[in-house]
């Protein structure tokens, strides 16, 4: 079993697209655990604020699958595979780590917005502090706790899990 970690992004119609997430990763992986839901301002375009989170769990799928899967729910909750990098978007789906794999591909692991992005790193701080991330060679707790950005501002905010 790979111990993987995957954050999650809407900023379109964001409580639905992050349940109908939830949901369709719940049946594809065990161990499964998710951390708080933060708000944040949309980074690198002008936009409607984002939700987002990071879950945790455990699968014994491929890496390439995983990676399919991924875009496939993406897919299946009204992305489309010419939406540019920064814009709006119903949901994003990325994989941060699979177990401590470095790769550029089939996507690039550990994903380098973990140590730039307070909306990925904090969630992730919150349900994997002692998690090694392997090419920054300290924790997670470690990273977030040298992590320094005024700039941006994230918030936790209600949300029920399905």
């Amino acid at each position: 079993m790979a111990q993987i970690y995957i954050s999650l992004g809407s900023n379109v119609n964001k409580e639905h697209y992050l349940r109908q997430a939830l949901i369709a990763l719940k049946v594809h992986l065990t161990e499964f655990e998710h951390s708080s839901v933060f708000e944040s301002e949309a980074v690198g375009f002008a936009g409607n604020n984002f939700y987002n989170s990071v879950v945790g769990a455990q699968t014994q799928i491929p890496l390439t699958e995983l990676c399919q899967l991924l875009k496939q729910i993406e897919r299946d909750n009204g992305r489309t595979d010419n939406d540019k990098k920064f814009s709006p978007r119903t949901l994003d789906l990325d994989l941060l780590f699979y177990d401590d794999v470095i790769c550029d591909t089939p996507a690039q692991l550990p994903r380098d917005e973990i140590t730039k992005n307070a909306f990925v790193l904090q969630p992730l701080a919150e349900i994997a502090p002692d998690f090694y991330h392997p090419t920054a060679k300290q924790t997670i707790a470690q990273l977030w706790d040298a992590y320094n950005n005024p700039k941006q501002k994230l918030w936790k905010v209600e949300f029920t899990n399905p």
